[in-house]
């Protein structure tokens, strides 16, 4: 695996191996000192074509942390704005030696052009591309799900190192048809063990859901009162993309809030061990409430602390080498902390 492209194109065995790195890197983050000199010499390119504050700073802050040097390019701004092709700047790129480019562009599939059409030969990992995946958003709510729900019988905090999430219940709740994140997550849950059922209204549901590997709910009630779920995982109502398409999807934000809003009566029904997850950033109000984002059970603010552990553990194996399972694993804390201390 030189590239991560998409959540589908992990096996649960690669997913568990990234999961595991990811553990050791967030177990590195407690210290005083945070960084790490894994990846001292190499540079790590944010090509951002498309707006994001969480995910460019996260795999900003995991690449600084791995002692990479970082450039960040925006599409505004730059000669992009002046007409620049993607095979042109991806061959500036090539020029200046990057030897990973993290990519989030509008158009589905320009992160696949951009690794499989010889423009590049560094590393390619897809920040989110259009409506169509985000493989790093899913590992790290895969992250965040292991340690709060697998190993543990009494589904309670563990660090659920080298599990799966075998028999955990996801819900994924809100604007599907727009959500990349939705995709990702039902692909990578899915291979993790986990069982998903989405819920949306008709219109937020994309044509052809019946072949992916999940269930499919019109009833957020029902799915909270039967279904029980371990996790329930809000989207974003993607208002910019409806604006863009040129129609309305639900009748009212009021209505869509009554119907599909994770507020304190929804919250009252969830079983006690049951965690609240957003991708962020999030509408407060519509798909969900102060009380429910603020309440104990909301595991928002550590999915984007996660996410700096999970990108860090991806751009540590990606510019390594070390993708098999089977292969050595990252440093240990005291082990790389002594490194530290060589090259100081």
């Amino acid at each position: 695996m030189k590239h991560l492209l998409s959540a589908a194109d992990l096996t649960r065995a690669e997913a568990v191996h990234v999961l595991d790195t990811a553990a050791e890197m967030a177990a590195t983050q407690s210290r005083e000192i945070k960084k790490l000199p894994t990846l001292r010499g190499r540079t790590v390119v944010n090509l951002f074509f498309e707006d994001s504050t969480r995910t460019r700073i996260s795999f900003e802050t995991a690449a600084k942390r791995l002692s990479a040097d970082v450039i960040n390019f925006s599409a505004k701004g730059s000669s992009v704005s002046k007409g620049e092709s993607l095979k042109d700047t991806a061959l500036t790129l090539q020029a200046m030696g990057a030897d990973a480019v993290v990519v989030r562009h509008q158009a589905s599939g320009a992160p696949h052009l951009l690794a499989r059409a010889g423009w590049l030969d560094a590393a390619v990992v897809n920040a989110g591309d259009g409506t169509h995946q985000h493989p790093t958003q899913a590992l790290l709510d895969a992250f965040t799900l292991r340690r709060h729900l697998a190993g543990d019988p009494a589904l309670g905090a563990t660090s659920g190192v080298g599990a799966d999430l075998d028999g955990l219940h996801v819900a994924i709740v809100g604007d599907v048809l727009h959500s990349r994140v939705a995709r990702s997550n039902v692909a990578l849950l899915t291979t993790l063990g986990a069982h998903v059922t989405l819920v949306a209204p008709p219109t937020l549901v994309p044509v052809g859901v019946e072949t992916w590997p999940c269930e499919v709910s019109y009833d957020l009630d029902a799915t909270l009162a039967d279904g029980k779920p371990d996790a329930v995982m809000m989207l974003r109502v993607q208002r910019e993309r409806m604006s863009s398409a040129g129609g309305g999807f639900f009748p009212s934000p009021l209505e869509y809030s009554r119907a599909y809003g994770l507020d304190a009566r929804r919250l009252a029904v969830l079983p006690e061990h049951t965690i609240v997850m957003h991708p962020g950033p999030m509408n407060r109000g519509l798909e969900i409430s102060a009380e429910a984002a603020d309440s104990p059970r909301a595991v928002i603010v550590e999915q984007v602390a996660n996410g700096v552990a999970v990108r860090m553990a991806v751009l540590y194996l990606l510019l390594t080498g070390q993708h098999d399972p089977q292969s050595a694993r990252v440093p240990t804390t005291t082990t790389t902390h002594r490194t530290e201390e060589a090259h100081a």
